[in-house]
């Protein structure tokens, strides 16, 4: 399954290169809210949230109440987390929350899963040079990837596996990576980190992990959905998740304009 990623920083839609250069920046959220209105998942961060700069928490309400998300980006709290799911969220991220004085924090885990149930949840692992980096991938930790799955696989039903080396590069997902990852957990995972073809995402999909694509959908490098078309039924996927079939749609011309009034105007700072 594809999953659209929607990166919101200074009340706008960035696209970063490994978490630090800005490469591409939008104000249009309607445009892009329609565009990835017939996925069945989108995923929204709240990149200003998760480095403690601000936050967006406006425009991410707005965001999941016309569209499926799983949302990330700064949360820490079961109550925040709980504010975002009666929002409309139906997935929230946790990631730095899970780590504590360079440990991982089973214990917050335990109580999130309790709170509000693992189906609830997605536990992120975003690794750079084999090492989990937290608080907007500023710091890095001494934790890798397959520590985090041990010990946290009973309290949540997805990770989120970010190859941050790769990220925004459009240079393709280190697959063996990401299948050592797939080995490692019989959770729902999630992959992203410079995904740029259907291919990967078609081989991604085989292995069993749906794939989170961004700079190459505001690229144009892949297609997005055309509003109004119609989406098969979900269909049962491989240990016992469940994947979208995968779709082929003519490209959506851009407007001319980029100024339409939309949730631009209402920043959450």
């Amino acid at each position: 399954m594809l999953i659209p990623s929607i990166d919101l920083m200074g009340g706008k839609i960035v696209q970063l290169v490994q978490g630090e250069k800005k490469a591409l920046e939008f104000d249009d959220f309607d445009y892009w809210i329609g565009r990835f209105s017939k996925y069945p998942l989108v995923q929204v961060i709240d990149l200003d949230a998760a480095r403690g700069t601000g936050n967006n928490r406006a425009i991410v309400a707005q965001i999941v109440r016309r569209l499926q998300c799983q949302v990330g980006g700064g949360i820490r709290t079961a109550e925040t987390a709980r504010e975002l799911l009666e929002t409309g969220a139906r997935r929230v991220i946790f990631g730095s929350a899970l780590l504590k004085d360079g440990k991982i924090n089973t214990k917050c885990a335990a109580k999130l899963a309790t709170s509000l149930g693992t189906a609830a949840l997605a536990f992120a692992l975003d690794s750079r040079g084999g090492r989990v980096a937290i608080e907007g991938w500023r710091k890095e930790t001494a934790v890798t990837a397959f520590d985090m799955i041990r010990a946290l696989e009973p309290f949540c039903e997805t990770f989120l596996y970010t190859h941050i080396d790769t990220e925004g590069l459009m240079a393709g997902i280190p697959m063996p990576a990401v299948a050592a990852i797939r080995q490692a957990t019989f959770r729902r995972l999630v992959v992203a980190g410079g995904i740029r073809t259907q291919q990967e995402i078609d081989s991604l999909d085989a292995l069993g992990m749906d794939s989170v694509v961004g700079m190459a959908l505001y690229s144009d490098r892949i297609s997005a959905i055309k509003p109004g078309s119609t989406l098969l039924q979900l269909l049962p996927g491989p240990r016992g998740c469940h994947h979208w079939p995968r779709l082929s749609a003519p490209r959506v011309r851009r407007s001319a304009g980029t100024g339409r009034a939309g949730l631009c105007c209402s920043r959450g700072h």
